[in-house]
């Protein structure tokens, strides 16, 4: 019987459990995003994580040592990692497959003393059950995450989590809330989309926002209240501040892909000239013997 867990952990299926975190803390150092920039590197990663999660906890170990691959269609885990990559994270995919045992939460096939009767052959025809949505969610949302309510049109409704970094295009997948059919259920693939923001301009990770800046700030200095994604933030704004210039807040930016870190959030001064009919007649004329 395939057990390719053990195999992305590079450790014998006999392998202790201190055995398994040397491995998987050695691997984890290699494929960090954060140290290895190679284009595979995440999904390794992620893979490397997956893996762990399962063979480090004793009940999850125990249900694949007794199945093996066959929980993964009789893929290898890597194609079964592969086949996810554009949903939801992998280690949600694997604590839904066995947080819950194998009922509506996980496989939908029956099994027997030999394992799965009908493998995930019923996988195939779960297909068609598989019911689409779509849905919108603020921009703000898909920086910081949060939950958006879903309801179906067949009544039932129902809070998922929307993680922090989603970018359009990206599919969730809520497993059992698909179509049902002679005691199958499909999954519920929602397709999300990213409202644009009429504060912010993401550019990649980083995050672009035009401030307005007092002239007397702009000339003298000053501070200015900004409200950003997280929290609310004070700008030192210095002497001779030129319009259009850029004040750069570290770290507080779009989610990195990796999961780990963000990009910037650039301020871009916009410089707000005041009413000149409103000035003093002694402040006009000292501003009209200004050098040009």
């Amino acid at each position: 019987m395939s057990k390719s867990l053990y195999e992305t952990l590079g450790v014998k299926e006999s392998a202790s459990a201190d055995e398994i975190k040397k491995a998987y803390r050695k691997l984890a150092r290699k494929y960090h995003p954060d140290i290895n920039k190679t284009p595979e590197a995440q999904d390794k990663f992620k893979e490397i994580n997956a893996a762990y999660e399962v063979l480090s906890d004793k009940d999850k170990k125990s249900k694949y040592d007794q199945f093996g691959d066959q929980m993964f269609g009789g893929q290898n885990f890597h194609d079964f990692a592969q086949g996810h990559g554009g949903e939801v994270d992998l280690d949600e995919i694997l604590r839904s497959m066995f947080g819950g045992g194998f009922s509506q939460g996980g496989f939908s096939g029956s099994f027997s003393q030999g394992g799965f009767g009908g493998g995930f052959g019923s996988q195939r025809d779960r297909t068609n059950l598989d019911k689409k949505i779509a849905i919108t969610v603020p921009f703000v949302t898909s920086i910081l995450g949060g939950k958006h309510n879903i309801a179906l049109d067949n009544g039932d409704s129902f809070d998922i989590k929307i993680p922090a970094g989603i970018k359009s295009s990206k599919t969730l997948r809520v497993r059992g809330k698909g179509e049902s059919m002679h005691g199958q259920r499909g999954d519920l693939l929602i397709a999300v989309n990213v409202a644009p923001s009429p504060e912010y301009e993401r550019r990649g990770d980083n995050l672009y926002k035009t401030i307005e800046v007092p002239l007397k700030f702009a000339l003298f200095g000053g501070k200015i209240e900004i409200n950003t994604p997280e929290k609310m933030v004070v700008l030192k704004v210095p002497k001779n501040t030129k319009n259009g210039q850029k004040f750069r807040l570290k770290d507080k930016g779009f989610p990195l892909d990796s999961g780990y870190g963000k990009g910037d959030l650039y301020l871009i001064a916009d410089i707000k000239l005041p009413n000149i009919e409103e000035l003093d007649d002694s402040l006009k004329e000292a501003l009209e013997k200004l050098p040009e």
